[in-house]
């Protein structure tokens, strides 16, 4: 089955937090803090994976998450970094933002791209004593993977474009001047999913994909073609392939203006992508029937390279082969999607977005900040809990909540942890 467009959840891996301990050892009076800091947690990282041309993995799996990293320990001892999430996608997929289709990033260049950032571990206690403060009873509790909704899409990376109305030998063609060996057959819709061929040119070769077969009213939804219109968006030419043997009795010269028509309502900057009109199944032509001198001058007045060929009989494919080699040489790189949204992390002023609200009697109160904050509080010492009043205090949040109605007495609550309003 091919698949070419999915939506998926990725989180990254939380770091660890840091540890409270005290050194302890015969012999050695007052040994001080000594807790270790927190390891990090694992990112999430997009890797291509060459091997594959389909996002058929993601069919039934669509969380992917990092795993955390390991809390500090006793003894100076930093917690383990937990491993990266690496996930492979075809080459030519687009990661866009789920909610605004806006382009994250292009996997074309074949490097790995980080797109959740693991958590920072945090500090252990022995980063906290000071000479008025020797015996620091908290740690700060690691911060949160990063995690967002990604859409994959998947843009295959070819050269070359097959073209054309179904049955035209588009797959022939590829199964021809490559070693791509496509299901071929004589009905319409064959083909169900683009195929990639190698094509060898010179010193290299180029790639040709065979689009499915389109039809009149593609772009709008109609047939197969409408779903992978967007294989076609990085060639940098088409070949468009006509029946000039008119073997299901229509116009080659109708079916150029169908097609073309089909591509201009999908992307008109598609449909001024160079062309060459490949002349297939010239074995079988009826001269008494095809119509040489309406097709040929319809193409020139375009100003469209032609060429004659065969792909059962072998025809004229070398050089049909070298005709578009030769194009290929002068024109433009593959296109290369650039990003549409920042990939670095957005770094607030304050850092401290909080909200308050109602829930019965309780007033709720959450925030990025204040679960980082909640997390290098040690609940259970005066100095700690003393420190952690200032921070309220200090960035709004008693404020806040007088705005939204809290008065003395009243029961507020930070991520689970209960406290009556006093002020």
């Amino acid at each position: 089955m091919f698949i070419d467009k999915v939506t998926i959840h990725v989180k990254a891996g939380d770091g660890g937090g840091g540890c409270v301990s005290f050194h302890r050892e015969k012999y050695v009076a007052k040994g001080g803090p000594d807790g270790g800091d927190g390891g990090r947690g694992g990112s999430i990282v997009f890797t291509v994976d060459e091997g594959t041309n389909t996002l058929l993995a993601f069919r039934y799996r669509k969380k992917f998450t990092a795993e955390n990293g390991e809390a500090g320990k006793p003894g100076k001892m930093h917690g383990r970094s937990a491993d990266d999430l690496l996930i492979p996608v075809p080459a030519g997929t687009i990661l866009r933002d789920a909610d605004t289709g806006a382009v994250i990033h292009d996997m074309s260049d074949g490097k790995p791209f980080v797109l959740c950032r693991g958590g920072r571990g945090g500090w252990g206690n022995r980063h906290f004593a000071t000479p008025t403060r020797q015996i620091p009873r908290f740690a700060k509790n690691g911060t949160r993977g990063e995690e967002r909704d990604v859409t994959l899409e998947l843009k295959m990376i070819a050269d070359v474009g097959l073209v054309g109305l179904p049955s035209v030998g588009k797959s022939s063609i590829l199964a021809a001047i490559s070693a791509a060996r496509p299901k071929i057959a004589e009905y319409h819709f064959t083909t169900l999913s683009p195929n990639l061929g190698v094509v060898a040119y010179g010193d290299g070769g180029f790639v040709a994909a065979d689009i499915p077969g389109l039809i009149e009213g593609a772009s709008g939804g109609a047939g197969l073609g409408h779903e992978f219109l967007r294989h076609i968006d990085r060639c940098r030419m088409l070949v468009h392939v006509v029946d000039v043997a008119s073997v299901e009795g229509r116009d080659p010269v109708d079916d150029i203006k169908t097609i073309n028509a089909e591509l201009k309502l999908y992307s008109p900057e598609l449909a001024d992508r160079p062309q060459i009109i490949a002349a297939n199944k010239t074995d079988a032509v009826d001269e008494s029937v095809f119509d040489r001198e309406k097709f040929e001058s319809y193409v020139r007045e375009n100003g469209w390279e032609l060429i004659y060929i065969s792909a059962a009989t072998g025809y004229n494919m070398k050089e049909f082969v070298n005709m578009i080699g030769e194009k290929l040489k002068t024109l433009p790189p593959v296109t290369v999607y650039e990003p549409e949204v920042p990939t670095e992390p957005v770094i607030q002023n304050a850092g401290v977005e909080t909200t308050v609200r109602r829930e019965g009697g309780v007033f709720v109160v959450e925030g990025e900040w204040l679960f980082n904050l909640l997390g290098s509080v040690n609940l259970s010492d005066r100095e700690s809990l003393s420190y952690f009043g200032r921070v309220l205090n200090k960035y709004g949040v008693i404020d806040l909540l007088e705005e939204n109605g809290c008065r003395n007495g009243d029961t507020v609550s930070i991520y689970d942890f209960e406290f009556d309003f006093v002020k």
